[in-house]
């Protein structure tokens, strides 16, 4: 950003102008700040016949690896660990890892996070996979334990004492790495930020952010936002992409890199779930309850607080390197760097608008429309009358033509359930899902037996290895669970599936292909029969052809994997 002025030669002619100083000159304080994502778009969820077509295609898709107590009355726990977790019975049950992917390492298997995926790729089911994951990221606290005691009540405090847990995850080799890659822009992907005397102030010029740039806001007291790091780094894609599966909502992350003796937030409620994960340095947090009950679990975010309306912190204390800080939607919070270390820290944050409330708003609109197609009572006039003595002027009156009016619509909202489309709802919801979802990070042995490593190519002066040759026998499953969805909808049946997604979110359209009704059956069978490999063969097609056809698609779209490369290079 350019300065001029006598004024401006002057500071220049003294000594080198700070990027933070420049901003302040130039543009001022008081920019607002990025508002997060939006909510899933609306969809219909009537039944319809099907034409047998392709839809969504696009860029993107999978690469290989590189009533309860009241939340107010809930306190919060420390847990101290000092030892990795031991396996779980359930994984040792099911045919998992020996070893926990927490505990000691296989010879040459390596540590951190990076090894701890590599070993989850070992997990033939991918619902596995995700729980296991999910255990590592709250250990030693047991999942069970966790969701009884903490899910949506109260804050969770682990402390590991082990600086290396979260390694390899994201560090601030990577942040630099990610603004050297040239694709970091201010306010799309980075936010610079700063927190003083009470106030917030977000300080992001307009176009790329350069290295120059953003650590001499760094040094200049700035703490550094980094958006979606998923996006930039694929080990925090390939984390966020294994635990999505497991919340069965969007699994999102921001990374929070701070300055020794600052902070870069104001006091704030988040809507979401957030596990604050320590990865460098060390930071003061203070958590508060919510003050009203509007403010449990609720739908959306606050404004910057100030410190006039908080009271007194319910938990206080230092994260390092290592340690877990668990709090639900509607916990206050606020951190601070202090004055002898940096903090990096990731939130990894879900259930953002996944509440009840939130699938009874897609639900009774269309129970809504359902009852008024096919029962009359929902369509009869309302009384010629009624503005009379209905309202909230004649809410005192005594009047039985009230009383009918207000028992008639208790009986119509009460007789609305016998219309409501709830599994067509829930589809609904799952294709909103997957479309949010990030796409699956394949192992090598998993990308040899998709079409992501099919080795077709140009070679000798033409293409070779490019027919996909898929035959009754060939031995076929899904690639991850969690990756499709069929949804009944008005211009047929749609398959909906996340393996061409991209990870930056909603960058594409959602990915679909629309199916013939008699395919479905075998969908639910592949469905049904993970993480077993199945022959084309038993397919409950109608014909062989059919059978083969349906492979070949799913196949190509990176849905199904096979057993052995089809293919040997």
């Amino acid at each position: 950003m350019a300065a001029g002025g006598a004024e401006e030669q002057q500071r220049r002619r003294l000594g080198r102008l700070s990027a933070l100083s420049v901003y302040r000159r130039a543009a001022g304080a008081g920019r607002l700040e990025r508002r997060r994502r939006g909510t899933p778009l609306p969809a219909g969820s009537k039944r319809a016949k099907a034409r047998p077509r392709r839809g969504g295609a696009g860029s993107g898709g999978p690469e290989s690896e590189a009533p309860p107590p009241p939340i107010a009355a809930a306190p919060p726990s420390r847990v101290e660990r000092t030892k990795a977790p031991a396996c779980s019975p359930e994984a040792k049950r099911q045919g998992g890892p020996a070893a926990s992917p927490g505990g000691p390492q296989p010879p040459g298997e390596g540590g951190g996070v990076v090894g701890l995926l590599r070993r989850l790729g070992r997990v033939e089911d991918s619902r596995q996979r995700a729980a296991e994951l999910f255990r590592w990221l709250v250990a030693p606290v047991a999942p069970g334990e966790f969701l009884g005691r903490h899910w949506e009540r109260a804050p969770l405090l682990v402390r590991r004492g082990d600086p290396g847990y979260y390694a390899g995850l994201f560090s601030t080799a990577d942040f630099d790495a990610a603004l050297r890659g040239g694709e970091v822009h201010f306010g799309t992907h980075l936010d610079v930020t700063s927190y003083a005397e009470g106030v917030r102030e977000t300080h992001n010029p307009s176009g790329r952010a350069l290295p120059a740039v953003v650590w001499d806001f760094y040094q200049n007291g700035c703490s550094l936002r980094l958006l979606s790091p998923q996006a930039f780094s694929p080990t925090v894609w390939h984390f966020l992409s294994i635990l999505q599966e497991h919340f069965g909502s969007m699994a999102g992350a921001n990374t929070y890199l701070t300055p020794p003796g600052t902070q870069g937030f104001a006091p704030h409620y988040d809507d979401i779930e957030a596990f604050v994960l320590q990865l460098e340095g060390k930071k003061h947090w203070r958590v508060y309850s919510p003050r009203t009950d509007a403010e449990v679990l609720p739908q959306f975010s606050s404004a910057n607080l100030t410190q006039a309306e908080l009271g007194e912190p319910m938990l206080e204390t230092v994260l390092e390197a290592g340690d877990l800080l668990y709090f639900p939607r509607g916990f206050i919070h606020q951190g601070d760097c202090l004055p002898d270390a940096h903090s990096l820290h990731i939130t990894v944050s879900s259930y953002q608008r996944n509440s009840w409330g939130d699938f009874l708003e897609k639900l009774l609109p269309a129970a809504l429309q359902m009852a008024l197609e096919e029962d009359v009572e929902y369509r009869r006039g309302l009384p010629m009358d009624y503005l009379g003595y209905m309202g909230v002027t004649n809410s005192d009156a005594v009047d039985a033509r009230r009383t009918a009016f207000m028992g008639k619509v208790q009986s119509l909202i009460k007789k609305l359930v016998d219309y409501a489309p709830i599994d067509a709802a829930v589809d609904q919801r799952a294709k909103s899902f997957l479309h949010d979802c990030l796409p699956p990070v394949l192992t090598q042995s998993e990308k040899a037996q998709s079409m992501y490593g099919f080795p077709a190519r140009w070679q000798d002066g033409g293409p070779c290895d490019v027919d996909i040759l898929i035959t009754k026998d060939t031995q076929v499953r899904l690639l991850r669970h969690g990756i499709i969805r069929l949804c009944n909808e008005e211009a047929g049946v749609m398959l909906y599936y996340t393996t061409e997604n991209s990870r930056v979110y909603h960058k594409e359209e959602p990915k679909f292909l629309e199916i013939d009704p008699e395919y479905t059956d075998s969908i639910e069978f592949l469905l049904s029969s993970y993480p077993n490999h199945v022959s084309v063969d038993t397919l409950p097609c109608e014909t062989l052809e059919d059978k083969i056809s349906l492979a070949t698609l799913l196949f190509e779209k990176g849905i199904l994997t096979t057993k052995k490369p089809l293919v040997q290079v």
